[in-house]
């Protein structure tokens, strides 16, 4: 990894303090990656006035259903020196861009293994996180130590500003995260990148984590794959309910369409479709067909992509106008058994040959 990269280690336990932490430590930085989302917003026909007013509206949202977490929000505005509204619309952007109709091709893709039992490690995956390459110097890795009372320490990756997307916390429970779209998409709900925080913060299992996942209000659409030292469950998470999928000989596929039925006839197809089913099909070929991957790095192989191959592996084209040059930002490993996140800059192929980043929660 880029040893420039921001490592952002907050710790204190009030949360607004928390959150302050890390607006002071990002605080050069976030008003680039704030700059950008506030065009891609405009270039997905929303005014700036309209998304303060749905920003301001999650917030409500958020502070209902954990105040502390609103609070951390305020810190990070404060911190950083900006407007609380800029910072809630950061960690809603999912839902606020959920308000356009625009594809997305080129989005992520994850593996994760569940091996027999008494393999070690048992349960190992890896996502690539693929994006707009102008938000290539907006994202950190992470460490939360020592927060509300009962929570678990937290390491990870996410962008500036925001709390949480993909991680592993010191109960050993994981999370991957790739996006999907339903018609029923908007803003209303907890964002899905506050919940990830949540889950990650307060889940000890794949058990506690689904049942505090059905128990949020979520108003836009994505899938968290959770998986513990035994336990793998992807989830198709929207707002007409959250549907679990179990392992297909103990792996589990994810791109960005539903693996459940009961939300398909909801399905934005157009944004991500057929990209992400060519890309599911790519990966599930190549697991017949050759020898079983037993740790997390055999896993990376399954995730290159060539020219010609559907893009598991973003290459951003710079004749495109910003909002469609799509890149893999960072590739990430996480093992629940050793609480270990792995994080590289860029994709698969390119990690081959850069020093990797790892966290122990």
């Amino acid at each position: 990894m880029n040893p420039e990269r921001h490592h952002v280690a907050v710790s204190a336990a009030d949360p607004f303090e928390r959150g302050k932490e890390r607006g002071d430590l990002l605080r050069a930085e976030l008003p680039g990656g704030l700059a950008f989302y506030l065009e891609l917003f405009g270039l997905a026909g929303l005014s700036e006035g309209r998304v303060r007013d749905d920003a301001l509206r999650t917030a409500d949202v958020i502070g209902a259903v954990r105040p502390r977490l609103l609070a951390e929000l305020d810190g990070v505005a404060a911190g950083a020196g900006l407007d609380p509204w800029q910072v809630y619309a950061l960690n809603a952007r999912t839902e606020i861009l959920a308000q356009s109709g625009a594809g997305r091709p080129g989005e992520c893709s994850t593996i994760v293994r569940r091996l027999e039992p008494h393999a070690v490690p048992r349960t190992f995956g890896v996502q690539t996180w693929d994006w707009h390459v102008e938000l290539a110097p907006y994202w950190h890795t992470h460490e939360v130590r020592g927060g509300h009372d009962g929570g678990y320490d937290v390491v990870g990756l996410t962008e500036h500003g925001i709390l949480g997307k993909v991680g592993v916390n010191s109960a050993g429970l994981a999370l991957h995260f790739n996006i999907l779209g339903h018609r029923a998409d908007g803003v209303g709900g907890v964002p899905v990148h506050v919940l990830a925080a949540l889950v990650l913060e307060e889940a000890g299992s794949v058990a506690e984590a689904l049942d505090l996942v059905r128990s949020t209000p979520v108003s836009a659409s994505s899938s968290f794959t959770l998986f513990d030292a035994d336990t793998a469950v992807t989830t198709d998470i929207t707002p007409v309910g959250v549907f679990p999928v179990e392992p297909i000989g103990g792996t589990l596929i994810r791109t960005n369409h539903f693996l459940s039925p009961a939300p398909r006839d909801g399905e934005k197809n157009e944004l991500y479709q057929p990209d992400s089913g060519e890309r599911y099909d790519l990966v599930a070929d190549r697991l017949a067909r050759r020898p079983e991957p037993r740790d997390p790095d055999a896993l990376l192989a399954f995730l290159y992509s060539g020219p010609g191959q559907p893009p598991l592996c973003c290459v951003p084209d710079m004749t495109l106008p910003p909002g469609e040059r799509w890149a893999t930002l960072a590739t990430i490993t996480l093992e629940p058994a050793s609480r270990t996140a792995r994080v590289a800059d860029g994709s698969p192929m390119e990690a081959r040959d850069r020093p990797w980043r790892t966290l122990t929660a």
